[in-house]
């Protein structure tokens, strides 16, 4: 016995040695003594009865005799298998007690529960309400979404003060202003108290009861202790049992490594369990298939045994003392990437019994002691606060085991938040319930939680990001319901340093200071980022930027922000860190070899940051003047300490060394930044200006007269004060190289950096990241303009854009061709313009004036659907609670008009006032098409022929920014307006046309012109006249000249208004300069109009001359033959198809090219079910035409009345039946994403698909290689075939009539020969198909083995990709094909392409379209062309397939196969014995025959669709009767009713007849 002491601990031994009764009279002692030796009693075998047993006896030892005070009705047990809070629903007992003011709702979510949100009255998002709650509350006109809760854990925030705008009003829950009293005083105490040196987390002794309860029972005293012992003790053992659990699910090597692991077992018995852990990455048949194949279980046991590992998370799959067997399953279920782990079958079992203990615990949350709700979680509160007692499988050997250094006076709790990692999915997840429970007893409890959670949240932060295989259950979520309460979140930051913890752990991650599974606190400061290591590729980080956000975005916080430096200091050392990551730099010579993908988890990154940023800048909002002016100064300083000190650790790549050098631009000398962006490595992050930026647009704070108040005077001197003007000028040099980039990299200068840069680009400036990043770089640069001399500014951004010598005269440049020089002035107008014009941020525009003018100018360009308007607005303003509400006031809802159709938004037309369509969100595209808009409807408003859009004045009247305007007055700007125009002139006169990029040069230079007209009017005057520039004329010359130009009239009008505002100051010398007309031209006609009515004379003389020229032709000519007159037509132009989505290049005859398609299996054709007379029915009623609608339209208002509802009657029936899916058509469906590519292009993307798989191999790609899938490159759609584009050019059909056209074709056939090669490939069962159509022909040769033209090479190499994958479906689908076929490896196997791929998509694509037609058209009208280019695709590999079998014809065997068509089609060939046609016509689909016709021999068309047409008819007649006939005895005895060919036929006679 003494040796076994030294595995049992003494509490253990000793009821080993009780009294059986005296264990009796003990229940905590019993349980003790029933958990401790439960594994060996139960031969480490759980069953259902185990968790009764383990129930039974906690209940007991719980309640001890006080049972009749839990259980209903007097009952002294439970019923096996129940719990006390299913017994008490049961019985009523759970029912909701009467209301009281001021507690909160707390109902806890189930998975599948419905939760509402309404924006209108959250406090933010997390803020919801359950069923009960939202419908006993008013959210009328209120912006409600719901959704279904994924888990259970979250709770009803309805009651709860600090999560509501303003007070709901709900009956179960009224507000009381005492709690919210309560909440503030809290907040304003938090505030103003020192924060401890050494944070001090609360127990459960420092929690009081909650007050003012009116339903409290009387506990005893007995009673409380004896919850509370048993409590305590369940906690501890599962705390004990944890101890010894793993972080991770790792395999042993081998059996030393496995018997070494930790344990509990005492004994350490040689029983072994394998344990299976559920994932997300792999499906439940792969999972089936593997225990099927290693355990060898039947398929249903294993589908049972996924099923539970799927519900609780884990699940034993073999338990044995066989080591080598147990390590052989493991390490074959690791190699695929599955979490398994092998430990003692004792540890397993302990932990089973964990998780129902924690079940226990989640039920008595949801249990009353009598009428008392909260005491059962008041008591689990305080003991889940107290420090554990009495652990009796601690081992003071193990180091895992010792409480954690680093927290001090670690709860139960601490110790349940750090081990939530080694649990898993079930009790992970009823753990996170019994927290969110305990959240809801009252402020005191959160306030303490929080607290634990705060001060471990480092380690649940290590266990989240490195070792946790089930991250969506994760207890770091748990944050969420603690980091949004404003109070709760101001006690962790203000006491436990929560927001400088947060950021010490972002910098030590993503600098990769991770040791031992661990991030390494606190962080090295002067280790360096790297974006190729693991942090970066993780997908976790983005949930722990959101915790910083969420802290910071509460008001208390945000005060606690503004008014302490240090918050802005940390933050900006973080930002530091990300400052010029993964710098790009231009491949001038070659292009990139390798494209990494780096790019993209910067990317990630640098959204995430950028959210934080725009909260934290948010912040000061709250900040006085001089808090605001010090975090300027603080941020600056960090800029300046980043990209200017020099020292051994400087990366010359991210912060090369700055120097400055002199420009001379209009005889004045400016000391510059010197710097070559096509040189030079330039970065697309630049967090510290991101964040300077939002510190700048508090323009209410840094007014003048806010200002003196701290002794400054402008925004000058408070950017000024501690810094040069050449260290501001350094400060936005980096954001102004990247808006350089960006405008090299958009004209075509960056094109061998591959498809990075251009990623880059487009995130850079997309909807999501355009207003946390492209936005302030401008801002910044807007910035600089009233900071510094406007002339310095503008003269840096000419020389960042090396435009300098452009702007001076100079028309060619050395580094940019003519077309890229155009592009690179149109892109810096667009700047110019921004940084000169845009307000927003100049004017802290209230967020719903700025959601208001987003959503004008987003409707403006026209109608468009919510989904796509929302894509044009930045997320934080889609999110905001005023989004809706504005969208109504500004624009028009059009419902929809049929089931095809999309409700649409329209703009309202008063709100066409509010455009500009110079916005800087506009794509020149889009400022074009706006700019038609407004002045048709300024035409039609004002009558005038050719209207101007005046801009309007910026109106900034105070702030910092409202001398903005100033730089209009700017010498440098006025140059800038003068080469812009006078370039242009001087290269349209020298080369009769005008230049690339000449209009919207115009646009921009004189939209600009005439805003300094607005806002200086003066000053600019007197600039326009008197600064001399290029042949001593000025911008009145320049502007004189080009008011009549012939070239440009249609900028007549807006030079005109421009002249006469400068004649309004300088009337002598604008009236000395400017050609007016005289009397004797104004009585004249319009000259433009006097030239378009000569031109339109011209066109109708020379249009009468042809006419009589062909006239004459015809006459003296008729009988030429067709070979003169092909040599007399004139050579036809190359035909364009737009561009190349990969090159660019254009798509025209000199370069083969095809369309991007998708092949896939498809049952959605229908076939008329047999013995089914409801659909005969069905299909006999049918209206005649399916191309439009039953009912004729009528009005409809949405969202619909009430009275519209309640009136709404049924017009048919319903049927609740679904179609029988054994009646469906299984065939090939082909579509297209209207994109196309060239086919050598095709092929280098189908090489870098297969790179990406081969270099990314653990990686879930959206294409699957041997199915030959693709994503298209530019609209993400999934593609595997390449479809050849032929002309659209119809083709000419025979003219003869019908009844001589059948007699000319017998005769032809008369004469012609027999041709043993046709005969040989057709179908021996006389069907007259053609083997050469099948999918898996034998006979069918890639074009690798095919000798060709280069030209049919091409086609070859397209008809390839749709043959390869029509065969991998072909083979796989031979079961679900009804037709007769020859064996797989013959000749004409497979399914037939004619009837199976074109038929079927051609049958697909008019299903699709039924409905849609409107008078005088037909269904044909309403096919896109994008579908036409698919069919004529397809249609054109039937044809190179027709080739292919007959080389060495000239016309490639096109007449043979047409005259077997004919006779297939005409009766006396099929009924005549030297024919091969013995399989009744009848018995095929003669739509088949159709698009044979089609593809050899389209001139025919007209005839053949009149006998496919009449066959149709035929076979509706006799197969309907054949239905009849089934249906009762047959009286004239149809042949052939047994037919079963027939029999299968007639759904597809009927299909064509609806």
């Amino acid at each position: 016995m003494s040796s076994l002491s030294s595995f049992f601990p003494s509490r253990f031994l000793n009821s080993m040695h009780a009294n059986p009764r005296d264990r009796q009279t003990d229940p905590l002692s019993r349980l003790r003594f029933t958990l401790e030796t439960m594994p060996g009693s139960r031969k480490y075998n759980f069953t259902s009865a185990t968790r009764a047993e383990i129930l039974a006896e906690l209940y007991d030892a719980f309640w001890g005799p006080y049972a009749h005070l839990f259980l209903p009705n007097s009952n002294s047990s439970l019923p096996l298998h129940a719990t006390l809070s299913e017994v008490q629903a049961s019985a009523g007992q759970l029912k909701e007690n009467q209301v009281l003011p001021g507690r909160p709702c707390g109902h806890i979510f189930k998975k599948g529960e419905s939760c509402f949100r309404c924006k209108d009255c959250a406090l933010d998002d997390s803020c919801v309400l359950c069923s009960r709650c939202f419908e006993a509350t008013d959210h009328t006109d209120h912006n409600v979404s719901f959704f279904i809760a994924q888990q259970s854990g979250g709770c009803c925030d309805c009651g709860d003060v600090e999560a509501w705008r303003h007070p709901i009003d709900c009956p179960y829950h009224p507000y009381t202003p005492e709690t919210a009293e309560y909440v503030s005083a809290f907040e304003a105490s938090t505030l103003l108290n020192t924060p401890r040196a050494h944070p001090k987390t609360l127990t459960g002794q420092d929690i009081p009861p909650v007050k003012n309860y009116p339903y409290r029972a009387s506990v005893p005293t007995e009673l409380r202790e004896s919850i509370a012992r048993t409590i305590g003790y369940a906690l501890d053992f599962v705390l004990d049992t944890l101890d010894s659990s793993p972080d991770e699910t790792v395999v042993p090597v081998s059996d030393q490594d496995l018997r070494s692991q930790p344990s509990g077992d005492p004994l350490m018995h040689d029983l072994f369990a394998v344990v299976l852990w559920n994932d997300d990455k792999h499906s439940v048949e792969e999972v089936i298939d593997l225990l099927h194949d290693i355990t060898n279980r039947p398929r249903d046991e294993a589908s049972q045994l996924v099923d539970r590992i799927d519900d609780q998370g884990r699940e034993i799959i073999e338990m044995s003392t066989n080591t080598a067997r147990l390590l052989e399953i493991a390490q074959t279920i690791a190699q695929i990437d599955l979490g398994v782990t092998v430990r003692r079958a004792y540890d397993t079992f302990r932990e089973q019994v964990s998780a129902v203990i924690i079940e226990w615990l989640l039920d008595l949350t949801r249990s009353r002691l009598s009428t008392d709700a909260l005491v059962l979680r008041e008591i689990l509160a305080q003991e889940l606060l107290s420090h554990r007692r009495n652990s009796s499988m601690l081992s003071a050997a193990d180091q895992s085991r010792l409480p954690p250094t680093d927290i001090p006076d670690a709860t139960r709790l601490d110790w349940l938040f750090l081990y939530h990692a080694r649990l898993w999915k079930k009790p992970r997840l009823n753990l996170k319930e019994i927290y969110a429970s305990l959240l809801t007893l009252g402020h005191e409890h959160k306030l303490a939680i929080a607290s634990h959670f705060a001060s471990v949240y480092h380690r649940i932060i290590d266990a989240y990001l490195l070792t946790d295989r089930e991250a969506e259950t994760s207890i770091k979520y748990f944050a969420l319901q603690l980091f949004t309460v404003p109070s709760v979140a101001l006690y962790i930051v203000r006491h436990h340093n929560i927001v400088s913890r947060l950021l010490a752990i972002i910098a030590a991650f993503f600098t990769n200071q991770i040791q031992d599974k661990r991030i390494t606190y606190p962080p090295n400061p002067d280790a360096e980022i790297d974006v190729d290591t693991f942090p970066f590729k993780s997908k976790r980080f983005m949930p722990v930027f959101s915790d910083l956000r969420y802290l910071c975005h509460n008001e208390p916080v945000q005060q606690l922000i503004a008014h302490n430096r240090e918050f802005i200091t940390q933050f900006a050392k973080t930002c530091q860190i990300f400052m010029c990551i993964n710098p790009n730099k231009r491949a001038a010579s070659s292009h990139i070899e390798y494209e990494t993908d780096a790019w993209i988890s910067v990317f990630n990154v640098t959204l995430s940051l950028s959210r934080v940023i725009k909260v934290y800048g948010e912040a000061y909002s709250k900040a006085t003047v001089g808090d605001l002016v010090a975090a300027i100064s603080t941020v600056m300083h960090h800029i300046l300490m980043c990209i200017t000190v020099v020292d051994d650790r400087r990366d010359i790549s991210r912060f090369p060394p700055v120097n400055f050098h002199e420009v001379v631009y209009g005889e004045t000398t400016y000391k510059i930044i010197n710097f070559d962006v096509m040189d030079g490595s330039i970065s697309f992050h630049h967090s510290l200006q991101w964040l300077l930026a939002e510190l700048f647009k508090h323009v209410d704070i840094l007014d003048e007269s806010s200002l003196q108040t701290v002794g400054l005077r402008s925004l000058r001197d408070v950017c000024l004060n501690k810094a040069s003007e050449e260290a501001m000028l350094t400060i936005i040099d980096y954001p102004l190289r990247v808006l350089a980039m960006i405008a090299q990299i958009r004209t075509g200068l960056w094109v061998r950096n591959g498809f990075a840069i251009r990623g880059q680009l487009l995130h850079y400036r997309d909807f999501m990241l355009r207003e946390l990043c492209y936005d302030q770089d401008l801002f910044i640069l807007q910035t600089a303009l009233v900071v510094l001399d406007p002339n310095t500014v503008i003269v840096s951004m000419l020389d960042r854009f090396q435009l300098l010598g452009y702007f001076s005269g100079a028309t060619l440049h050395p580094s940019y061709d003519t077309s890229h020089l155009s592009g690179m002035v149109e892109e810096f107008l667009y700047v110019l313009v921004t940084v000169l014009t845009e307000t927003a941020s100049a004017t802290k525009m209230p967020l719903p004036d700025a959601i208001r003018r987003e959503i004008v100018h987003a409707l403006a360009v026209g109608p468009c659907t919510f989904t796509d308007l929302v894509k044009r607005v930045a997320e934080r303003m889609v999110d905001d609670v005023c989004f809706e509400r504005v969208l109504k006031e500004v624009a028009n809802f059009k419902p929809p008009e049929s089931t095809t159709d999309f409700g649409t938004y329209e703009l309202k037309d008063e709100a066409f006032d509010e455009v500009n369509p110079f916005f800087y969100h506009y794509t020149r595209n889009k400022r074009e098409e706006v700019e038609v808009v407004l002045r048709n409807r300024l035409k039609k408003k004002t009558g005038v022929q050719d209207p101007v859009i005046v801009p309007r004045p910026l109106n900034i009247t105070k702030g910092p920014f409202a001398a903005l305007s100033s730089a209009f007055e700017s010498e440098v700007l006025v140059q800038i307006f003068f080469y812009g125009i006078y370039n242009i002139l001087t290269i349209t006169d020298a080369s009769g046309a005008a230049p690339a990029s000449a209009e919207a040069i115009l646009d921009q230079v004189l939209h600009l012109t005439m805003v300094a007209a607005v806002e200086r009017p003066q000053v600019f005057s007197g600039l326009a006249v008197y600064k001399i520039y290029e042949e001593g004329k000025n911008l009145v010359d320049i502007l004189c000249t080009f008011e009549h130009h012939e070239k440009y009239p249609t900028y007549k009008a807006r030079v005109q208004w421009v002249l006469d505002q400068i004649t309004l100051h300088q009337p002598d010398e604008v009236k000395r300069r400017r050609r007016i007309p005289d009397a004797s031209e104004a009585d004249v006609e319009d000259p433009n109009e006097a030239k378009k009515r000569a031109a339109k004379a011209r066109k109708e003389a020379i249009m009468r001359q042809m006419k009589a020229q062909q006239a004459s032709f015809a006459v003296n000519f008729e009988d030429i033959d067709d070979e003169d007159e092909d040599l007399t037509d004139t050579p036809e132009e190359p035909v364009s198809y737009g561009t190349c989505i990969v090159c660019q290049e254009e798509l025209n005859n000199s370069k083969s090219f095809g369309s991007l398609g998708f092949i896939q299996p498809s049952r959605l054709l229908r076939r008329h079910p047999d013995g089914h007379q409801s659909y005969t029915n069905e299909a006999l009623t049918c209206p005649e035409s399916l191309d439009r609608a039953v009912t004729a339209p009528h009005e409809t208002t949405f969202p619909p009345s009430n009275e519209q509802i309640k009136a709404a009657k049924r017009v048919h029936a319903t049927n609740f039946d679904a179609f029988p899916s054994q009646f469906t058509r299984f065939g090939l469906h082909g579509s297209i994403c209207s994109h196309m590519m060239h086919l050598d292009c095709f092929t280098v993307y189908s090489g870098s698909i297969r790179q990406r798989h081969r270099n990314q191999a653990t990686r879930n790609h959206p294409e699957s290689i041997p199915r030959k899938e693709y994503i298209c490159p530019l609209c993400k759609s999934l593609g595997n075939v390449i479809l050849p584009v032929v002309s659209a050019k119809p083709p000419e059909l025979n003219s003869v009539a019908f009844p001589d056209w059948v007699r000319a074709a017998g005769i032809s056939i008369l004469k012609s020969k027999p041709d043993p090669v046709l005969e040989s490939l057709q179908f021996r069962t006389g069907t007259g198909e053609f083997v050469f159509w099948t999918a898996q022909d034998s006979a069918y040769q890639s074009h690798l083995r095919v000798l060709d033209r280069p030209d049919s090479t091409e086609l070859h190499k397209m008809v390839d990709t749709v043959m390869v994958v029509a065969k991998n479906i072909s083979q796989q689908s031979r079961h679900l094909r009804e037709r007769s076929e020859p064996d797989p490896g013959e000749r004409g196997a497979g399914m037939y392409l004619p009837e199976e791929l074109v038929g079927y998509t051609l049958s697909a694509l008019e299903v699709a379209l039924r409905g849609q037609g409107s008078p005088g058209k037909t269904v044909a009208d309403n096919v896109t062309d994008s579908q036409y280019r698919m069919l004529r695709g397809l249609l054109t590999c039937l044809t190179k397939l027709v080739s292919l079998n007959f080389k060495g014809r000239p016309d490639e065997g096109r007449e043979a196969v047409r005259q077997a068509i004919i006779k297939r089609l005409l009766p006396e060939w099929s009924r005549t014995s030297f024919t091969s046609f013995s399989h009744p016509l009848l018995l095929r689909d003669p739509f088949t025959i159709l698009i044979e016709t089609a593809a050899v021999a389209p001139d025919m068309l007209k005839h053949v669709l009149v006998l496919t047409y009449y066959a149709h008819l035929a076979r509706t007649v006799l197969l309907s009767r054949t239905q009849a006939c089934r249906s009762k005895p047959c009286s004239d005895g149809v042949e052939g009713t047994d037919d079963s060919n027939k029999a299968r036929s007639q759904p597809q006679l009927l299909r064509y007849t609806m």
